[in-house]
């Protein structure tokens, strides 16, 4: 079983401010950082550190190619990521004296995915193999309905969420993993347990995660229900969080490890990337 992600690499500019700016303020950083990052590369990253082989396919500015050094050093695969005119995708990121964060994106060479690319990525992998999807690179519902095509089983992060994702065929999605504004977003519903029911009731023959950040993560399919509690730890930043989570938890899935074990592992290591500043770099190596 061999893991392809098939995603988002941002160049992060983070500004730590002791609140985010308001409409028509000025204000002065703290401190200036810049990382790697984007959800697509954080999850393989998180992947990666979770022990498993993972291969990223994306696009980056040709200036760019620092960041295939340290992809590399990170144990990812790199072969299928293409080197564009367009420049690199990228963030700015604002993080708060609590550790939140507000972001902006341009999506940037992210967006040049064609179906030619499509095709040529898809062709060097086989039913079974898992292929992990966020919302940051564009022909989203031509990756989905060609990797279900094939029989690959598709872990999909509908983030961040736009009104295109309602056209997608998230039946074709084999575990969903989202967080509780993204599940409002589909589902209509406030509540997490509101969400679970109308997105198991659309979606009946797909694994549905919902992350609640301090309040844990809930699992559920079909009567299957599994709920975890965040691990605690003093939040320095927050970006990435999610992303660790979702890495960990498919590398789990590759490990075919129990659920409960599974959710507890991820939890644990998306705690541990809070307490310090920065997306990929943040991301912790467990056992």
């Amino acid at each position: 079983m061999k893991i392809l992600n098939f995603g988002s690499i941002n160049k992060d500019f983070f500004y730590s401010v002791n609140d985010f700016v308001k409409p028509g303020e000025t204000i002065s950083s703290i401190r200036y950082n810049i990382k790697i990052g984007g959800k697509g590369l954080n999850q393989s990253v998180g992947i990666s550190k979770a022990g498993q082989k993972i291969y990223h396919a994306g696009i980056i500015n040709k200036d760019d190619t620092f960041i295939l050094d340290k992809l590399k050093k990170w144990n990812i695969n790199c072969e299928n990521i293409l080197l564009s005119n367009n420049p690199t995708g990228h963030a700015i990121i604002q993080v708060d004296k609590k550790g939140e964060n507000s972001i902006i994106i341009h999506g940037g060479a992210n967006h040049d995915v064609d179906i030619k690319f499509i095709k040529s990525v898809l062709s060097k992998f086989d039913s079974g193999d898992i292929l992990v999807l966020q919302n940051e690179i564009n022909n989203i519902k031509e990756i989905i309905d060609r990797a279900h095509h094939k029989k690959m089983k598709i872990v999909f992060n509908p983030a961040p969420f736009n009104n295109e994702i309602l056209s997608y065929d998230l039946n074709k999605i084999s575990t969903l993993i989202l967080n509780q504004t993204e599940g409002e977003a589909l589902s209509k519903e406030k509540k997490p347990d509101g969400i679970l029911k109308v997105l198991n009731s659309k979606f009946n023959n797909t694994e549905i995660i919902l992350t609640l950040g301090e309040k844990g993560s809930l699992y559920s399919f079909k009567d299957e229900l599994v709920k975890i509690k965040a691990h605690k730890l003093d939040t320095v930043d927050t970006t990435g969080a999610g992303d660790t989570f979702i890495g960990y938890y498919v590398a789990g899935i590759a490990s075919e490890i129990s659920k409960k074990d599974n959710l507890n592992r991820a939890s644990k290591a998306a705690a541990i990337a809070t307490t310090k500043l920065g997306g990929a770099e943040s991301i912790p190596r467990i056992n």
